[in-house]
């Protein structure tokens, strides 16, 4: 029975091509757009995650100032050498305790020149960073204690300004400072947060405080816990000696932060995550003009197989196989339509992927989900006009020009 039914639902479908293309087109579009946008979601989650734990979990940042809507208005008083070597010898577990420096600045070499970001650093930061040179060498103790004039390029800064020669002992411009390239780092790529890690410059902590930031001031201190130190507690520490040393009285807010790589590892994902919903979301819509516009083409069907139904009925076909008929026809399209939808759906992903370098990480629950809603839409949108197909009197309808 069922088959027989299928059969001829098969029939009509393919009798009217064109309309039944058109009829789907919604479903595909609303199967193609959710599972689009889910999958590249889910890849920007991954990518982003992965780029986090490269820095690695184990990471603490300390900064001055407030974050929110309730953040001071004046200028926040920054870090100092003191509050560095505090945490240094007062806080246990700490594997580097790195303070930064950052401005930017246009790097000029030969007839080149690059604008980067700048940062004045000590040894600590390429430890805590876990970064390591890919040609030259690092900075020597005198030459961070002395300020001396050497640099460090990232990648990106050392393609910008030398293309294929190298780099190392040659002599560059950083805004009106002159310096010698020692050394290249490393190739990181793009940052969780979609920046450059390689478009950098590198240099001793006191030469970028006399040279290019005019002040002893640190803007950043970047932790490293040792393996198996607790983040939390570290976090906690850094804390409360930053609150004595900044005589913060009972009760009031800190005038500065401290994050560790794991909750801002939350907070993005998190973020990635809930855009993916909403944007699944809103695709989603479009399903269900899918489904609407199903609805009206079967009720144009009905009426212009008025007197095919009318024969139908008359000569002993009951209203329940009738109903079935357009109901196996509607969610028979819907089935077709979620079917195209989620090879197009992966197809789109799998190019906008390749566009974001991103993995392309499909959802397999998704896919079933958008399969099921499809033809979860077919039959609920395909039951009225169906139910008014099965509910015609015959003889009105065999009278039906």
């Amino acid at each position: 029975m069922f088959l027989e039914t299928l059969r001829l639902a098969l029939r009509a479908i393919s009798r009217n091509a064109l309309r039944s293309f058109l009829t789907v087109l919604g479903i595909v579009i609303g199967v193609a757009a959710v599972i689009a946008m889910v999958t590249i979601g889910n890849g920007t989650t991954a990518q982003v995650t992965a780029d986090l734990s490269r820095l690695g979990t184990n990471m603490l940042f300390a900064r001055p100032g407030q974050f929110g809507p309730r953040r001071s208005a004046t200028e926040p008083k920054r870090f100092t050498e003191r509050d560095v070597e505090a945490i240094r010898t007062q806080i246990g577990g700490l594997r580097a305790v790195a303070p930064i420096n950052q401005s930017t600045a246009v790097a000029i070499a030969g007839g080149q020149n690059h604008s980067t970001s700048v940062a004045g650093i000590t040894s600590d930061y390429l430890v805590a960073q876990s970064w390591d040179l890919a040609s030259g060498r690092a900075f020597l103790p005198s030459e961070e204690r002395g300020g001396q004039s050497a640099c460090i390029l990232g990648e990106t800064v050392r393609s910008e300004l030398f293309g294929a020669a190298a780099a190392e002992n040659q002599i560059i411009r950083v805004g009106k400072l002159s310096c010698t390239v020692i050394g290249v780092l490393e190739k990181k790529g793009q940052s969780g947060m979609g920046s450059d890690q390689d478009d950098t410059i590198l240099m001793p902590l006191k030469t970028f405080q006399r040279r290019i930031g005019g002040t002893t001031d640190i803007s950043t201190i970047m932790m490293s816990a040792r393996d198996g130190v607790s983040t939390t507690k570290i976090q906690s520490d850094v804390e409360r000696l930053l609150r004595e040393r900044r005589k913060i009285a009972e009760g009031r807010e800190n005038d500065f932060n401290v994050n560790d790589m794991t909750q801002i590892t939350q907070a993005m994902t998190g973020t990635t995550t809930l855009l993916t919903g909403l944007l699944g979301a809103v695709a989603a819509v479009s399903l269900l003009v899918g489904g609407i516009g199903i609805m009206n083409i079967m009720l144009v069907s009905v009426t212009e197989r008025t007197r095919e139904i009318g024969t139908r009925l008359a000569i002993g076909a009951l209203e329940r196989q009738v109903l079935m008929q357009f109901l196996v026809e509607a969610v028979t399209l819907s089935i077709f339509g979620g079917i195209a939808g989620i090879a197009i759906g992966l197809g789109l992903a799998y190019v906008a992927v390749g566009f974001l370098h991103v993995p392309f990480v499909p959802s397999p629950t998704i896919v079933a989900v958008a399969f099921l809603f499809s033809a979860a839409i077919g039959m609920i949108f395909g039951y009225f006009p169906a139910r008014r197909a099965a509910h015609l009197n015959p003889i009105d309808a065999l009278r039906h020009e």
